[in-house]
């Protein structure tokens, strides 16, 4: 496998031989292929550069349905591999999306080559299984309110609100002391945050009983055990940590190991960090298939592309810049 560096090297031979730019598009589609040919089966990537800084445009949102629409076009069903690395977004435009492709394909393996978290662990969890490395991670899904003050747990929202409660019943005087705090929330907010936490468990454990627990006596119990322990604020504590591939499957997601087919993980990395790369040229979020058809959303503008001929990666070049000064996961 082509290390993060190696990749580097590649790009930075190709800018040699194209007039000093990189041939982004031509070796991430190299190895895009490589994958498909691997595998036999339909690839979609859903890509964010979301490690470094961000983005609100790195988010799920509806937008991405036009996304979907353009990678999916050529595509024969009934296998898809989906490799993703996303921080989440929106839980309905999530909705949207899995619907759309159970419309397409009937077994969907999804990858998880670093992370997938909150409404993208959701999307995940919509899978028949998991394939996951040692450094994978998926993230918990209790639901994010963005508030005057600010983004907030719904959980800690409702807890603050139960705590509030509490606290002045018991001493009245403390009324002052909250009140500042109480008043920035609308009269509807605790109705919109317990609903959007049943909102993430119902749509999980829908999913998780239709698909990867198919036909199993007792899917519906598997599947709403784990969409709880996902959207369980008060066992994860943050939105933000990581939940690897043994914590996983400990409460019973069908996960997979990356390293189980070394071919396997070697054309997965390979694309993502293709993909990575892919990044520094401006894009902050990338959807393409196997075909070279992609959606590229930039900061202020989506640019979709056509397949092209994909060209066979070139072979790994000597350094262009010092070893010492090439860093990145590997």
């Amino acid at each position: 496998m082509p290390t993060w560096g190696e990749i580097l090297q590649q790009l930075h031979a190709s800018a040699a031989a194209h007039g000093g730019q990189p041939d982004f598009d031509g070796i991430r589609r190299a190895y895009l292929a490589r994958l498909y040919n691997l595998t036999g089966r339909n690839v979609i990537v859903y890509s964010t550069d979301f490690l470094a800084g961000g983005s609100p445009a790195t988010g799920i949102v509806l937008e991405d349905m036009q996304a979907m629409m353009e990678v999916c076009r050529g595509l024969e069903g009934p296998d898809l591999d989906l490799v993703l690395h996303s921080p989440g977004g929106s839980a309905e435009a999530t909705a949207s999306i899995v619907r759309y492709l159970r419309r397409q394909f009937e077994d969907i393996r999804v990858f998880v080559p670093v992370a997938a978290m909150s409404a993208a662990t959701m999307w995940a969890l919509s899978g028949n299984r998991i394939v996951m490395g040692k450094h994978s991670q998926l993230g918990p899904i209790d639901p994010q309110l963005v508030t005057p003050g600010g983004q907030f747990p719904a959980r800690g929202i409702i807890e603050q609100f139960e705590r509030a409660r509490q606290e002045c019943s018991e001493d009245p005087s403390l009324l002052g002391a909250w009140l500042p705090m109480l008043q920035q929330y609308g009269p509807s907010l605790l109705v919109q945050c317990e609903r959007a936490e049943e909102l993430a468990r119902r749509l999980v454990g829908e999913w998780l009983e239709a698909y990867m627990f198919a036909g199993e006596n007792d899917a519906a119990e598997k599947a709403e055990r784990i969409a709880a322990y996902f959207g369980d604020y008060g066992r994860h504590q943050s939105h933000n940590l990581g939940i690897d591939r043994d914590q996983a499957r400990e409460e019973g997601v069908r996960i997979e190991d990356l390293e189980s087919d070394p071919s396997l993980q070697d054309a997965v990395l390979s694309v993502h960090h293709a993909f990575f790369h892919t990044f520094s040229s401006s894009p902050v979020k990338v959807v393409e298939n196997h075909l070279g058809r992609g959606f590229f959303k930039h900061e202020h503008q989506v640019v979709t592309q056509m397949p092209v001929p994909a060209q066979p990666p070139p072979a790994p070049q000597p350094p262009a810049i010092p070893p010492a000064s090439v860093v990145g996961p590997n």
